[in-house]
């Protein structure tokens, strides 16, 4: 059920506070990607999906676990206005969320379906969902979102408060409804990435240098769920993450000054 913004603000949240924060190298991410915006696996493949952001290619790559490049696919009827997260669904179509906007002057955003990354060509056709905001809702720069229960739940990047909305996983375009207007620390909580783990009862949430662990939630009142603090002993320009088990997780981040571009582990527990 959409929640009206003037009916519920979240203003502080309390945490269960975990003292974790080691992130493991896996591997170096290739010199050519050095604006890597998000990360995905797929049920039917081996590789660890990447796209970059904006004023990147409209590619697809998907990476070994050394960070090699095994398969770069052009979406060929795509713009990468700005791609800034990746999600999947049990069938293995992946899906590019093409909502990222720094500068706020955006009306109208896509999603991309791609529906067969086991292709052999280099290049692809993707279907398009796209959406607009409610009627009263300003533009919003978005950088994360997953899919559950066959809708989008898409995150505003915001210091204060932000915006959780929610788009139906239907070809077409739709008015985005909003769920909730959320703050998780009350002081700076920037979302840079999301995801859900397959059975749908742990919902992660990446910033620079934590990450937010929900679980425990009914529907989607997802902030009325436990939500845990988990804390990086490293701070970097943390895109991307998703699930490689019920305990772990893949992170990546953004070459910086010769720093960065990694792929890494964490685990959660």
């Amino acid at each position: 059920m959409m929640l009206q913004i003037h009916q519920l603000i979240i203003f502080f949240l309390f945490f269960t506070s975990c003292d974790t924060g080691e992130l493991t190298v896996i591997a170096d991410l290739p010199n050519d990607l050095k604006e890597i915006s998000a990360t995905e696996t797929l049920p039917n493949s081996n590789l660890i999906w990447v796209i970059e952001d904006a004023g990147n290619k409209n590619n697809i790559y998907g990476l070994n676990t050394k960070g090699k490049i095994i398969k770069d696919i052009d979406v060929n009827n795509a713009s990468n206005i700005d791609w800034e997260d990746l999600t999947s669904d049990s069938f293995g179509n992946l899906y590019i969320g093409d909502f990222g906007n720094n500068s706020k002057n955006r009306d109208d955003f896509t999603i991309y379906k791609i529906a067969n990354t086991n292709t052999a060509e280099n290049k692809i056709t993707a279907e398009r969902i796209n959406f607009i905001l409610p009627k009263d809702m300003k533009s919003k720069d978005f950088e994360a979102f997953f899919l559950l229960n066959n809708h989008f739940y898409i995150f505003s990047k915001e210091n204060k408060s932000s915006v959780l909305i929610k788009v139906p996983n239907k070809i077409g375009k739709h008015t985005a409804e909003l769920v909730i207007d959320f703050n998780l620390d009350g002081k700076h909580h920037k979302i840079t990435s999301a995801d859900v783990s397959d059975d749908g009862k742990t919902i992660i949430l990446l910033n620079h240098d934590k990450l937010w662990k929900i679980t425990d939630f009914k529907d989607d009142a997802f902030f009325k769920g436990t939500i845990e603090e988990l804390p990086f002993e490293h701070d970097s320009q943390k895109e991307g993450v998703c699930f490689l088990s019920k305990t772990e997780v893949y992170i990546t981040d953004e070459k910086n000054k010769g720093e960065g571009g990694n792929l890494y582990l964490f685990n959660m527990n």
